[in-house]
């Protein structure tokens, strides 16, 4: 038999590890090759997510070890419970949980104010910035000018920004704080005292206030993009039937940028939720206490198991309020 009739016939069936893999592969469905695509993407950011989290957890479970820069022995969740039960404010440079529920109280208490400034900042963000897009989505001149002011305090640093409202609001130097003998419109409206930046209750409405003046520029911007991307055909539709602007509103630009909404509302919280710089330029962490305040606060002191337990505390509740933000919108309630 030659060697042609010898090779002729029907091919053989591939085997092994390889052919295996394609026909699982072939196998899967859209869902499950894509997860499989982005495994990689997804494996080295958990590395990079997860590591440093349960490397904090580690720490955490260790005593303080007060003037080293190392931690003490294994205490479990004592660091925890001490912490969240208030027995370790005395020592922290100030409480993580509110001893009462007076405005003093809740203004020395790290937690309390950490959430004041993220709902009041991230609601007045949301709102102007909803009116500063629908403003700029419309044609009108000079509209580039318009989005160039929109922008500039987005633009300015945090140092920056935090040094120019310290100076507007310190007595003898700013412009809005006068002194008890020459007090200012602010001061005589009760508004403000004669030292707001060493006043917790005043220096935090300030450093809420510089928030938003340099953040709706950002909630702006995401909303004006979503905006951007409607069909304008649909508003075209909808003059025709005889809908209102109130109507078109409703029913074609809302539920088409509410997502838009939502992911701007979810980025703004975290970053309100981690507010730091713009404390420590305005008027100190002393003053107006925050939970980064008291991370680093503590770290700084070498109080390392504390510090890592309110750290990790942070990240459970931020994790915590991106899931009712995620479950929120995947049921329709958000």
């Amino acid at each position: 038999m030659s060697t042609e009739q010898q090779t002729s016939g029907p091919p053989q069936e591939r085997s092994g590890v390889y052919v295996n893999t394609v026909r699982w592969m072939e196998n899967l469905s859209e869902t499950q090759y894509a997860y499989l695509l982005l495994s990689p993407a997804l494996l080295l950011l958990a590395v990079i997510a997860l590591w440093p989290l349960l490397s904090t957890f580690r720490i955490s479970l260790f005593a303080d070890s007060v003037g080293a820069a190392s931690v003490g022995g294994f205490v479990g969740l004592e660091n925890y419970v001490a912490i969240l039960t208030g027995e370790r404010s005395a020592l922290l440079p100030s409480p993580f949980l509110p001893d009462s529920l007076t405005v003093d109280a809740l203004f020395n208490s790290a937690l309390a104010v950490t959430l004041v400034f993220t709902l009041i900042s991230v609601s007045f963000e949301t709102i102007i910035g909803f009116v500063q897009a629908l403003v700029l989505d419309q044609e009108f001149s000079g509209r580039r000018w318009v989005r160039v002011a929109i922008i500039l305090p987005w633009a300015i640093p945090i140092v920056v920004q935090g040094m120019i409202f310290y100076l507007m609001f310190q007595p003898n130097v700013g412009f809005l704080v006068g002194t008890s003998q020459n007090p200012a419109l602010l001061n005589q409206l009760g508004l403000l005292t004669t030292t707001p930046l060493a006043n917790a209750q005043d220096a935090t409405m300030i450093v809420i206030v510089a928030d938003i003046w340099k953040t709706t520029a950002f909630m702006a911007l995401l909303i004006l993009a979503g905006m951007q991307s409607i069909d304008r055909s649909l508003f075209d539709v909808a003059k025709v039937a005889g809908a209102s602007p109130w109507q078109r509103f409703k029913y074609i630009t809302l539920p088409i940028i509410l997502p838009t909404v939502l992911v701007a509302m979810l980025f703004r919280t975290i970053q309100a939720m981690r507010i730091y710089g713009l404390i420590e330029t305005v008027a100190g962490c002393t003053t107006v206490p925050s939970l980064s305040c008291l991370v680093v606060t503590t770290w700084s002191n070498r109080m390392l198991g504390s510090s890592a337990t309110i750290a990790f505390v942070t990240a459970a509740i931020i994790g915590i309020v991106v899931s009712v933000y995620i479950v929120g919108y995947a049921r329709g309630n958000l």
